[in-house]
């Protein structure tokens, strides 16, 4: 159980940062998104990733889902 929820957590930020240069998202979105990672205290910080997760999930799934596939290939092909 912990080790499903390490190895969903790795393939998480693999795929964030694979995202991340994704040049097919435009950059002012992917600077938001960072923005909301960032731990600003308030809500200000989760207003900011919802704003930005519209767009991401209407108009840019293509990039997201090919993202998420590359980085669970990155996991598959590992030797553990």
């Amino acid at each position: 159980m912990v080790r499903a929820a390490v190895d969903f957590l790795g393939r998480t930020l693999r795929a964030v940062r694979i995202a991340a240069t994704d040049k097919r998202i435009p950059r002012p979105l992917r600077w938001l998104a960072a923005i909301g990672l960032l731990p600003i205290p308030g809500p200000v910080d989760e207003v900011v990733l919802v704003i930005v997760a519209l767009p991401l999930a209407l108009l840019y799934r293509g990039p997201l889902a090919e993202a998420w596939r590359q980085a669970g290939t990155v996991r598959d092909g590992d030797a553990s």
